[in-house]
């Protein structure tokens, strides 16, 4: 009987062991290199390495899982564990940063506030003592320029020194130093005349004030007699009196009639 020899196309390359390895443990197979033209195309001429001989025995290739560990297991609940439990933290992390901000953000406002609130009522209050200082001032000054204007209008032949007196003790400044200078020529007019004058205020206003100078205005009727006209007149004018407050008097600086 004839033997035919063997086919060499028909047998089949047995796998590597690194292939057969790989294909075990789960990781991709490598790329197969291309076969060089100068490599022999008969597998029964190709030596085998020692990787192809282990590959060949089945006996030593295993095809028992991998042994896992206990500390693999936690490694791979942790893992499992990290992507649930890593929002969580970041959410409540983010929280805990928001409040803070947020409280630091509310205790600057609050402080501002108060600042402000502070600010606004030491300006008030020295707004509204001042405002009343000035009404005070106003009110005084008018009630003594009410006075001094009567004590201005009011003269008699009888009592010209004393009269004059008074006038030159509730004035100041340019006021004074005119009237002082024109008393002398007023007393013999009035001396020579008999002239008696009695004056009273109508109605008054404040003009301007200020806590040191309050502007007047008054509205005065004078009855006059005299040795010519014994029957009384009266006349009416109005007068403008500037007010200043020397220590604490109000004194007339200036009588305009306009």
């Amino acid at each position: 009987m004839t033997t035919k020899a063997p086919n060499k196309s028909s047998s089949v390359r047995p796998p590597s062991a690194r292939s057969t390895a790989k294909r075990i443990a789960g990781a991709a197979p490598s790329v197969r290199r291309e076969k060089s033209p100068e490599s022999p195309s008969d597998p029964a001429t190709t030596p085998l390495s020692d990787d192809d001989a282990v590959a060949a025995d089945p006996a030593q290739v295993s095809s028992d899982p991998p042994e896992v560990t206990a500390g693999d297991e936690a490694a791979a609940a942790d893992h499992e564990e990290e992507p649930t439990a890593s929002p969580t933290r970041r959410a409540r992390l983010r929280a805990a940063l928001t409040g803070r901000r947020t409280r630091r953000v509310v205790a600057a406002v609050v402080t501002l506030v108060a600042i402000v609130g502070v600010v606004l009522a030491g300006w008030f209050g020295m707004e509204w003592k001042q405002a009343r200082d000035v009404d005070s001032a106003a009110t005084a000054a008018k009630s003594v320029a009410e006075q001094y204007a009567v004590s201005l209008t009011s003269v008699s032949a009888d009592s010209v020194d004393k009269d004059f007196a008074t006038v030159l003790g509730g004035a100041t400044g340019g006021f004074k130093d005119m009237y002082a200078k024109s008393s002398a020529q007023l007393r013999q007019l009035l001396v020579d005349n008999k002239a008696d004058a009695q004056g009273k205020v109508i109605a008054s206003g404040i003009q301007s004030a200020t806590t040191d100078k309050v502007v007047v205005l008054l509205f005065i009727d004078q009855t006059v007699r005299n040795a010519s006209t014994p029957e009384p007149r009266i006349d009416r004018s109005r007068v403008v009196m500037t007010m200043d407050k020397i220590g604490d008097r109000w004194l007339a600086s200036k009588v305009d009639l306009p």
